[in-house]
């Protein structure tokens, strides 16, 4: 068992702070538990008075008068009456449904549950999930801290493309935007703390720049780029946004890169994006051994900005080369239990051991003859490259259509599977039968996980906050991936059920009114007969005389 972090919470200090007032904390929640418990049957007696009073205060209320006049009334009503009335509530009961497909859609939930549960279960006694479920186990069995919205956050993708150069040519092509605000406006965040430094010592240039990032149009940033190398020339900030932006091919932004990199000086942060970039147009460009020595020598010369997945940029550029060996030296450093994962780092991995077999590999012979070992082992590579991200399999296998990637992902989720497969569908392909041996092993890793997902495998349990994230990282015209797959609400279902109903009785009542009223009269009679049973052994078990008396009072 691998478990996706090494830190694990203490479980004193949980303890402690948990009973810090024992007494107090133990009360309150028994009053809780007790006031939910009784709701239930409060109400049930509640409702027992009323069907009771209103039985015995029958004859003062004239209630037989009453429903007698009401069957009358009925019974004079057309038959067009009835299709009118069940063709209205088949409409409403349809733009009900409407509605609720469309907020499935794109919220990820039903209205009327959302609606249900936040407003009206704390109103009948309903305790907040949290308090519930804010505990679950892991891998060992031990209650851990369900993963925090924190855990959700985004990554800088470590192989982004060029907006000028790549993600413009999309939508000059198509007219599509491949980025959404949310994500352009990380990368601007993103800029500026990179760029700008010290803000107490900020020259003018650097000024400029900072308003540069936070434009949200284009153009008005690079007329800001221009206007920083008016003010200094050596302003390398202002090239590195020509380069990313204004430049329309990989050859003039590594240009702009080279210009950039001449007047960086001793800024840490500037020296490690540009070089890293002109690594990234090197391979683009076809001189990939170059652009791996440039990714080596960065690597060796900033050991510890791991956090920037320079590593990831590598093992692309070697898996292009076939460079096997060197891509399983590269795994052997960063595939480790203490470091994060990523779906380059574990779906490389499987990649590497799916090649080994995947060439002989057979299903009918291996359910004759049983998985080897080193079968086996490719099986279960791809099974815990599946449960870190199970949104992959559906681009490797192009059962999903591929987009651009998008700035920023989200590890384990859909934008992060859209990144991977774009650059690495091609390395599968390369390698003869491994796409065949994920075809037919894949979805086997659903039947380890638990569900529902309260623990994991060999990770943490799959967040559930991805969803909501990836819907803001990737493009509106993307259908997301969702995993676990959602049913549909029960209100969806209701309201498909209601209207596909009324609006089978309007219909019929159309067709043939005689025949439905009859059908209306006998299920109607069907109905009330259990209410008339229980009234009249209601009336022969109590004397007459203690109803009168009732009456009276």
């Amino acid at each position: 068992m691998i478990p996706l972090f090494t830190a694990q919470p203490s479980g004193k200090n949980m303890e402690d702070a948990t009973s810090s007032n024992p007494q107090s904390i133990g009360f309150t929640e028994k009053l809780k538990s007790w006031l939910s418990w009784s709701w239930t049957y409060i109400c049930a007696v509640w409702f027992a008075m009323v069907l009771t009073m209103i039985y015995v205060l029958r004859s003062p209320l004239k209630l037989q008068d009453t429903l007698t006049s009401a069957s009358v009334f009925l019974n004079t009503l057309t038959p067009k009456f009835y299709v009118a009335l069940t063709g209205t509530s088949s409409l409403i009961s349809g733009l009900i449904l409407i509605f609720e497909w469309w907020y499935f859609r794109k919220y990820g939930t039903s209205f009327i549950e959302q609606v249900s549960v936040s407003h009206l279960r704390p109103l009948l006694g309903g305790v907040e999930s949290s308090t519930t479920t804010g505990l679950f186990s892991s891998v060992n069995g031990e209650a851990e801290p369900r993963p925090s919205v924190s855990e959700c956050k985004v990554w800088r993708n470590p192989l982004n493309l060029f907006r000028g150069a790549e993600y413009s040519r999309y939508t000059w092509v198509t007219g599509k935007e491949p980025l959404t605000y949310y994500d352009m406006n990380l990368s601007a965040q993103d800029h500026q703390t990179f760029f700008t430094g010290d803000t107490q010592q900020l020259k003018p240039e650097d000024t400029v720049m900072q308003k540069a990032w936070r434009e949200r149009n284009p153009q008005a940033r690079i007329r800001a780029a221009y206007q920083a190398i008016e003010m200094n020339h050596e302003c390398a900030a202002a090239y590195v946004l020509l380069a990313e932006e204004e430049a329309t091919t990989i050859t003039e932004a590594e240009r702009l890169f080279k210009q950039a990199l001449r007047s960086a000086g001793k800024d840490i942060n500037l020296l490690v994006y540009i070089k890293r970039r002109l690594a990234m147009c090197a391979r683009k460009l076809g001189r990939i051994k170059e652009a791996v020595k440039m990714m080596r020598d960065l690597m060796k010369e900033f050991p510890l900005l791991g956090m920037l997945n320079i590593h990831e940029n590598l093992l692309e550029a070697l898996l292009e080369l076939q460079a096997y060996a060197d891509v399983q030296a590269v795994l052997a450093k960063y595939d480790d239990i203490s470091l994060p994962k990523s779906a380059t780092i574990c779906y490389t991995s499987a990649l590497l051991k799916a090649r080994a077999v995947s060439e002989k590999f057979s299903p009918e012979a291996a359910s004759r003859r049983g998985l080897s070992t080193a079968e086996m082992n490719a099986v279960e590579a791809i099974h815990r490259a599946v449960e870190f991200n199970p949104h992959v399999p559906k681009y490797l296998l192009e059962m999903k259509s591929l987009i651009l990637p998008p700035e920023h992902i989200l590890k384990r989720g859909d934008s992060e599977a859209v990144a991977y497969a774009f650059f690495h569908l091609q390395h599968w392909k390369r390698a003869e039968g491994a796409l065949n041996l994920l075809h037919c092993t894949w979805e086997g890793t659903f039947r380890i996980i638990p569900y529902p997902l309260e623990k994991g495998h060999l990770f943490y349990p799959y967040p559930g906050c991805t969803e909501t994230a990836d819907r803001e990282l990737l493009p509106s015209f993307h259908e997301v991936s969702v995993y676990p797959k959602k049913e549909l609400p029960f209100f969806i279902l209701f309201t498909a059920g209601l209207c596909s109903f009324t609006a089978m009785l309007a219909m019929l009542t159309h067709q043939f009114p005689e025949l439905m009223g009859v059908f209306a009269k006998a299920f109607f009679s069907t109905l009330f007969a259990p209410l008339g049973f229980f009234a009249d052994k209601m009336q022969s078990f109590m004397p007459s005389s203690f109803w009168h008396q009732l009456t009276r009072i």
